[in-house]
């Protein structure tokens, strides 16, 4: 209800104004306006907060910093907290649980979120369970007019939120951010200068992109076998299953829809057949079923990769493996521990970070198939090794060699976040170590020197920055100079209607050969997204990749 003491509603709209011009009747209505709130219960209130006669504040919980202020008409209920410094404007909604840091403005008209219903077809949705994994605001935010902010975000530090974004995925700090759904657009600390340089970038970006789509067709199908009508890798190779993957991947991120070589329902029945019912491994044509390892994942081998590969090629069809991955379903916490610990992190840690990338995967399938991802506690055991053995010097599991300097140990880094803390969107140790490590070792001549990068070494800097990049601003403006740099590389190395080629190797043979082909095509195609989104510049592409190198967590269990 409106107090008479403030029926012009001055201060209602325009609360932060109330410390300096209110009048003593003024003062003390709003003094009884908030002992009506503290008296019922858990309500926290900071020095010279100001909450509007008129808005509706039904909370659960509320705490209020010092100097934050709910407007008039807003709609406040829930687990609600607030930092010092904070504006609720004017007919803003917040509910659910909900935690704003220090100095967030919510412009006027915005709704966040914190709650959701569920969505399952056998209730009326007035009937389903309501869930609430809270929305989380850094400091130092503007959210403009309009927002919409929904449930299980989080957005970083000295964000800006263009007035009537909606905002459905994590924002990194620092990020200027708009549109629906709500897409970065820039760093806030970026000078005008490199915005220039990165909107000729994005029409570069854009002509790629537009090519790319046009000549996927032809791409796909000059990778085609001529007698089985398997896909290879290119032409005159023979058939593999990875293949017939990356052929997926690669159709749906260009062109939004199955290889036109077959239908869905053919591509779905030739992957799924191929699963071993007795192990859930998939072994490459015409070999054997391959035999688990001591923790359920082969030690190598195409089999371990395929689980990754099979599954996110079926899960863009539409579709899933027909059995679990049982020789993970079945793998103890103490077994997992003890094949983590023999793994061999000194000298061949890309194979280690390999093997946890496969095992994590397996579980994730598992839970999307309704089955016990391990035995019990197993998964919990895996991040707890993880967080324990990380090196909190740089951030990453193994050492450098002589040999290869860092190599081993930040491609292993891409291998194991990629299965593991990625996928099941988790927060990675040490981020800042990190990012000091990777860029170190992306200095390193052997492997970056102009006409030496391949496909493996640049994504497996990429994706680290990127993924780190989204917990700290630690060194971004390097990591955005050698970004730039390897996008501009990038998108001149594609090969007219034959994609991209995987990059040099020592021998200059095999699938690391410079010939094109759809592992290098769908890797690359990944490589220049990251290096894209990293730089703001994603949305010129017009497509984000949704199988293996999705940038969002994998999708969960119903």
């Amino acid at each position: 209800m409106n107090h008479p003491e403030n029926a012009d509603g001055l201060f209602d709209h325009c609360p932060w104004l109330f410390a300096e011009q209110a009048s003593d009747a003024q003062r003390a209505a709003q003094e009884r306006r908030q002992k009506e709130l503290t008296g019922a219960g858990r309500v926290r209130l900071g020095e010279n907060c100001f909450i509007a006669g008129t808005a509706a504040v039904h909370p659960d919980v509320l705490h209020l910093g010092d100097r934050s202020y709910i407007a008039a008409h807003a709609y406040v209920t829930g687990d609600i907290r607030l930092g010092a410094d904070c504006t609720i404007n004017p007919f803003t909604v917040v509910r659910g649980t909900v935690t704003l840091g220090n100095g967030v403005r919510v412009g006027a008209h915005s709704s966040l979120l914190g709650f959701n219903h569920g969505t399952a077809p056998g209730l009326p949705v007035h009937q389903q369970p309501v869930t609430s994994r809270g929305i989380t605001v850094g400091d130092d935010v503007w959210i403009g007019s309009h927002v919409v902010v929904v449930d299980g975000v989080t957005i970083g530090d000295h964000c800006v939120i263009g007035a009537g974004a909606v905002v459905t995925k994590d924002l990194p700090a620092w990020t200027v951010a708009a549109g629906n759904p709500a897409r970065r657009i820039r760093d806030r600390r970026q000078p005008r200068g490199a915005a220039e340089t990165g909107s000729a970038l994005a029409e570069e970006l854009s002509a790629f992109a537009a090519t790319a789509r046009a000549q996927a067709p032809a791409l796909l199908d000059r990778c085609r076998h001529p007698g089985t009508g398997r896909y290879v890798d290119r032409p005159g190779a023979e058939p593999t299953v990875r293949a017939h993957c990356d052929a997926v991947e690669i159709a749906d991120l260009l062109l939004g829809e199955v290889p036109p070589q077959l239908s869905a329902a053919e591509h779905v029945e030739r992957l799924r057949a191929l699963q071993d019912p007795a192990t859930g491994l998939v072994p490459e044509y015409g070999e054997a079923p391959p035999l688990p390892g001591p923790a359920g994942i082969p030690d190598d081998g195409a089999s371990a990769y395929h689980v990754l590969c099979v599954g996110y090629a079926l899960d863009l069809l539409g579709s899933s493996f027909a059995h679990p991955v049982h020789a993970v379903r079945t793998t103890t916490a103490d077994r997992l521990v003890r094949q983590l610990a023999e793994l061999p992190w000194n000298d061949r840690a890309w194979h280690a970070g390999a093997w946890v990338d496969s095992w994590a995967t397996a579980a994730h399938w598992n839970l999307r198939l309704g089955a016990e991802a391990a035995a019990p506690g197993a998964l919990e055991a895996l991040f707890g090794w993880l967080h324990t053995h990380a090196d909190p010097w740089t951030g990453v599991w193994g050492s450098p060699t002589p040999e290869s300097g860092r190599l081993q140990t930040v491609n292993g880094y891409y291998r194991l976040t990629r299965g593991s803390f990625a996928q099941f969107g988790l927060p990675v140790p040490y981020p800042e170590r990190v990012i000091d490590t990777v860029l170190d070792h992306a200095r390193d001549p052997r492997y970056f020197a102009p006409g030496r990068e391949n496909a493996c070494n640049v994504l497996d800097v990429i994706h680290p920055l990127w993924l780190c990049g989204r917990q700290s601003t630690h060194r971004a403006e390097e990591a955005r100079a050698w970004a730039t740099t390897q996008l501009t590389a990038a998108c001149r190395r594609w090969h007219p209607h034959q994609g991209f080629a995987f990059g040099p190797t020592p021998d200059g043979t095999g699938p690391g050969s410079r010939v094109p082909g759809l592992q290098g095509t769908e890797m690359w195609l990944a490589i220049v997204w990251l290096l894209a989104d990293l730089l703001g510049l994603a949305d010129a592409l017009g497509h984000r990749p949704r199988g293996i190198h999705r940038p969002d967590p994998g999708p969960r269990p119903e």
